[in-house]
C-alpha cells in the first residue's frame, strides 16, 4: 500500500520530466533535420549561396529551439501567454533603448577603429568634406577621445578656435589629410 502511495505521488513529476525529455529530444532530432536538409539543397542546387544558406540554417535551429523551450516550460506550469507578455515587453524596451544610445555607441565605436586602423594621428591636419561645392571643417588634430576629435581650427577667420567633430562624421564623410 504504501509502495502505492509512493508511485502515485511521484507519477506526476515522473510523467512531466519524460514529456520534457521527449520535446528536447524531438526538437534536436527537427534541427538535425532541416540542418541537413539545407546543406543538402546548397550542395545540389549551386545558385543558393552560402550567404543566404548559414543565416537560414542559424534562424532555423533558433526558431526551433525557441519553440521546444516555450513548450518545455509549459509543460513546467509557465503560461505561455505571461512568457509571450515579457519578451515582447523585453523586445521593445531593448529597441528603444538601443536607438536612444545609438548616436554614443556610434562615436565610441568609430573612436575604437580611429585607434586601430589610424586614418589619421595628432598633430595631423584633417579636412571633413561637406561636398564639392561646400568647404568642410578643417583643422589640426589636438586630441581624440571615445566621442569626439578636437580640431585646431585652421579656416579662415577661426585661428584659435577648437571644433570638436564626432567620430562618426570621419566615416560618413570624405576625409582629407595632410601629414
Amino acid at each position: 500500500m504504501e509502495e502505492l502511495q509512493l508511485l502515485a505521488t511521484w507519477r506526476e513529476p515522473l510523467t512531466v520530466a519524460g514529456q520534457v525529455l521527449l520535446i528536447l529530444l524531438l526538437a534536436w532530432i527537427a534541427q538535425r533535420l532541416v540542418t541537413r536538409g539545407i546543406s543538402r539543397l546548397g550542395s545540389r542546387y549551386t545558385m543558393l549561396p552560402q550567404e543566404v544558406l548559414l543565416p537560414l540554417r542559424g534562424l532555423l535551429r533558433w526558431l526551433i529551439m525557441g519553440s521546444a523551450l516555450m513548450l518545455v516550460l509549459e509543460r513546467l506550469g509557465v503560461s505561455a501567454e505571461v512568457l509571450w507578455t515579457a519578451l515582447t515587453g523585453f523586445a521593445a524596451v531593448a529597441a528603444v533603448a538601443f536607438f536612444a544610445i545609438w548616436s554614443v555607441l556610434s562615436n565610441m565605436f568609430c573612436a575604437l577603429l580611429i585607434f586601430s586602423m589610424g586614418p589619421f594621428r595628432l598633430g595631423d591636419t584633417v579636412e571633413v568634406i561637406e561636398s564639392a561645392d561646400k568647404p568642410g571643417v578643417k583643422g589640426r588634430v589636438l586630441s581624440i577621445n571615445l566621442f569626439y576629435t578636437t580640431l585646431q581650427d585652421l579656416s579662415e577667420g577661426g585661428e584659435g578656435a577648437l571644433l570638436q567633430v564626432p567620430n562618426s562624421l570621419f566615416f560618413q564623410k570624405t576625409v582629407r589629410r595632410w601629414r
